[in-house]
Protein backbone atom coordinates (compact mmCIF):
# COMPACT_ATOMS: atom_id res chain seq x y z
CA UNK A 1 0.00 0.00 0.00
CA UNK A 2 1.66 3.77 -0.98
CA UNK A 3 2.26 5.93 1.32
CA UNK A 4 1.01 8.94 -0.88
CA UNK A 5 -1.92 10.37 -0.71
CA UNK A 6 -3.32 13.64 -1.85
CA UNK A 7 -4.08 16.68 0.08
CA UNK A 8 -8.39 16.08 -0.38
CA UNK A 9 -7.71 12.62 0.33
CA UNK A 10 -5.69 13.55 3.60
CA UNK A 11 -8.32 15.47 4.86
CA UNK A 12 -11.22 13.35 4.43
CA UNK A 13 -9.19 10.38 6.34
CA UNK A 14 -8.32 12.77 9.32
CA UNK A 15 -12.08 14.09 8.75
CA UNK A 16 -13.48 10.72 8.94
CA UNK A 17 -11.03 9.28 11.96
CA UNK A 18 -12.20 12.11 14.07
CA UNK A 19 -16.47 11.88 13.05
CA UNK A 20 -15.84 8.46 14.69
CA UNK A 21 -13.80 9.45 17.20
CA UNK A 22 -15.53 12.55 18.91
CA UNK A 23 -18.89 12.21 17.40
CA UNK A 24 -20.06 8.13 16.77
CA UNK A 25 -17.68 6.47 19.17
CA UNK A 26 -18.90 8.50 22.21
CA UNK A 27 -22.80 8.08 21.02
CA UNK A 28 -22.25 4.11 20.59
CA UNK A 29 -20.81 4.09 24.08
CA UNK A 30 -23.22 6.20 25.67
CA UNK A 31 -25.72 3.78 23.98
CA UNK A 32 -24.10 0.52 25.63
CA UNK A 33 -23.55 1.64 29.01
CA UNK A 34 -27.80 2.86 29.26
CA UNK A 35 -28.21 -0.98 28.04
CA UNK A 36 -25.96 -2.73 30.01
CA UNK A 37 -27.40 -0.67 32.87
CA UNK A 38 -31.04 -2.51 32.17
CA UNK A 39 -29.81 -5.67 33.27
CA UNK A 40 -29.14 -8.73 31.61
CA UNK A 41 -27.07 -8.45 28.37
CA UNK A 42 -27.12 -11.94 27.16
CA UNK A 43 -30.64 -11.26 25.98
CA UNK A 44 -30.18 -7.31 25.27
CA UNK A 45 -30.48 -6.30 21.76
CA UNK A 46 -28.96 -2.59 22.02
CA UNK A 47 -26.14 -3.78 24.32
CA UNK A 48 -25.36 -6.53 21.63
CA UNK A 49 -25.46 -4.94 18.50
CA UNK A 50 -23.83 -1.83 20.11
CA UNK A 51 -20.47 -3.70 21.50
CA UNK A 52 -20.77 -5.11 18.16
CA UNK A 53 -20.58 -1.39 16.34
CA UNK A 54 -18.00 -0.27 18.83
CA UNK A 55 -15.47 -3.11 17.69
CA UNK A 56 -16.00 -2.21 14.18
CA UNK A 57 -15.61 1.46 15.21
CA UNK A 58 -12.37 0.65 17.19
CA UNK A 59 -11.13 -1.72 13.93
CA UNK A 60 -11.34 1.49 11.94
CA UNK A 61 -10.16 4.04 14.27
CA UNK A 62 -7.02 1.09 14.76
CA UNK A 63 -6.72 1.44 11.05
CA UNK A 64 -7.06 4.86 9.97
CA UNK A 65 -4.73 5.63 12.75
CA UNK A 66 -1.67 3.79 11.49
CA UNK A 67 -2.21 4.95 8.20
CA UNK A 68 -2.50 8.37 9.27
CA UNK A 69 0.95 8.31 11.05
CA UNK A 70 2.85 7.13 7.86
CA UNK A 71 1.31 8.62 5.21
CA UNK A 72 2.84 11.85 2.96
CA UNK A 73 0.60 14.26 0.59
CA UNK A 74 2.02 13.96 -3.14
CA UNK A 75 3.68 16.73 -4.94
CA UNK A 76 0.80 18.27 -7.28
CA UNK A 77 1.36 17.98 -10.89
CA UNK A 78 3.09 21.19 -12.78
CA UNK A 79 0.56 21.58 -14.77
CA UNK A 80 -2.98 20.08 -13.11
CA UNK A 81 -4.73 20.31 -16.35
CA UNK A 82 -2.37 18.39 -18.30
CA UNK A 83 -2.74 14.80 -17.93
CA UNK A 84 0.69 12.56 -18.03
CA UNK A 85 2.12 9.53 -17.22
CA UNK A 86 5.42 9.10 -15.24
CA UNK A 87 6.87 9.38 -12.03
CA UNK A 88 9.85 9.40 -9.58
CA UNK A 89 11.10 6.47 -7.89
CA UNK A 90 13.54 6.66 -4.50
CA UNK A 91 15.35 3.20 -3.94
CA UNK A 92 18.12 2.74 -1.73
CA UNK A 93 21.50 2.00 -3.24
CA UNK A 94 23.81 -0.85 -2.42
CA UNK A 95 24.77 0.99 0.39
CA UNK A 96 21.32 1.89 1.86
CA UNK A 97 21.54 5.63 0.14
CA UNK A 98 18.46 6.93 -0.69
CA UNK A 99 18.36 7.66 -4.81
CA UNK A 100 15.80 9.44 -6.84
CA UNK A 101 15.51 9.00 -10.58
CA UNK A 102 12.82 10.19 -13.06
CA UNK A 103 14.19 7.65 -16.17
CA UNK A 104 12.95 4.01 -15.27
CA UNK A 105 12.98 2.93 -18.96
CA UNK A 106 15.67 0.39 -18.16
CA UNK A 107 14.51 -0.73 -14.84
CA UNK A 108 11.10 -1.35 -16.44
CA UNK A 109 12.42 -4.03 -19.44
CA UNK A 110 14.83 -5.75 -16.47
CA UNK A 111 11.77 -6.21 -14.14
CA UNK A 112 9.34 -6.97 -17.12
CA UNK A 113 12.04 -9.84 -18.03
CA UNK A 114 12.96 -10.70 -14.77
CA UNK A 115 9.62 -10.99 -13.24
CA UNK A 116 7.93 -12.41 -16.96
CA UNK A 117 6.78 -15.51 -15.34
CA UNK A 118 5.04 -14.44 -12.96
CA UNK A 119 1.90 -12.60 -15.30
CA UNK A 120 0.04 -13.25 -18.31
CA UNK A 121 -0.33 -9.30 -19.34
CA UNK A 122 1.56 -6.89 -20.05
CA UNK A 123 0.49 -3.17 -19.94
CA UNK A 124 2.92 -0.97 -21.27
CA UNK A 125 1.83 2.83 -21.20
CA UNK A 126 4.83 4.01 -23.52
CA UNK A 127 5.56 4.13 -27.43
CA UNK A 128 9.09 4.64 -27.06
CA UNK A 129 10.69 2.27 -29.14
CA UNK A 130 13.52 1.05 -27.26
CA UNK A 131 10.76 -1.97 -25.33
CA UNK A 132 10.67 -3.67 -28.60
CA UNK A 133 12.82 -6.32 -27.70
CA UNK A 134 11.60 -7.01 -24.65
CA UNK A 135 8.02 -6.20 -25.95
CA UNK A 136 8.90 -9.07 -28.77
CA UNK A 137 10.54 -11.44 -26.00
CA UNK A 138 7.49 -10.95 -24.04
CA UNK A 139 4.96 -11.85 -26.93
CA UNK A 140 7.23 -14.75 -27.62
CA UNK A 141 7.00 -15.88 -24.68
CA UNK A 142 3.35 -16.22 -24.87
CA UNK A 143 2.59 -13.48 -23.09
CA UNK A 144 -0.57 -10.62 -23.90
CA UNK A 145 1.06 -7.53 -25.05
CA UNK A 146 -0.80 -4.15 -24.82
CA UNK A 147 0.78 -0.58 -25.57
CA UNK A 148 -0.99 2.06 -24.78
CA UNK A 149 0.88 5.58 -25.74
CA UNK A 150 -0.15 8.98 -27.91
CA UNK A 151 -0.11 7.86 -31.43
CA UNK A 152 1.82 11.11 -32.83
CA UNK A 153 4.81 10.41 -30.50
CA UNK A 154 4.96 6.19 -30.62
CA UNK A 155 7.47 4.87 -32.59
CA UNK A 156 6.62 3.27 -36.02
CA UNK A 157 7.93 0.03 -34.79
CA UNK A 158 5.90 -0.58 -31.80
CA UNK A 159 2.81 0.53 -33.32
CA UNK A 160 3.83 -2.05 -36.20
CA UNK A 161 4.24 -4.35 -33.31
CA UNK A 162 1.86 -4.32 -31.32
CA UNK A 163 -0.79 -3.72 -34.08
CA UNK A 164 -4.36 -4.06 -32.87
CA UNK A 165 -3.19 -4.37 -29.69
CA UNK A 166 -2.37 -0.59 -29.41
CA UNK A 167 -4.66 2.24 -28.08
CA UNK A 168 -4.00 5.42 -28.49
CA UNK A 169 -4.85 7.65 -25.56
CA UNK A 170 -6.35 10.01 -27.81
CA UNK A 171 -8.77 7.86 -28.64
CA UNK A 172 -9.60 6.61 -25.56
CA UNK A 173 -9.89 10.64 -24.50
CA UNK A 174 -13.16 10.52 -27.02
CA UNK A 175 -13.88 7.38 -26.03
CA UNK A 176 -14.68 8.11 -22.13
CA UNK A 177 -15.63 11.67 -22.67
CA UNK A 178 -18.52 10.25 -25.15
CA UNK A 179 -19.19 7.17 -22.10
CA UNK A 180 -19.85 10.53 -19.68
CA UNK A 181 -22.34 12.39 -22.09
CA UNK A 182 -23.83 9.37 -22.65
CA UNK A 183 -24.59 8.64 -18.75
CA UNK A 184 -25.59 12.23 -18.62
Amino acid sequence: MTDLISAAGLKKLEEEYHQLWRVERPKVVQGVSDAAAEGDRSENAEYIYGKKRLREIDRKLKHLGSRLKVLRVASPPANPVLVTFGCWVTYEDEDGNPTRKANCDVDMAFYMMQNGHSFDRAVVLSGDGDFLPVLKHLRKSGKDVYVLARSKRTAKEIKQFAASEFRDFEYLRELLKRNDEEEV
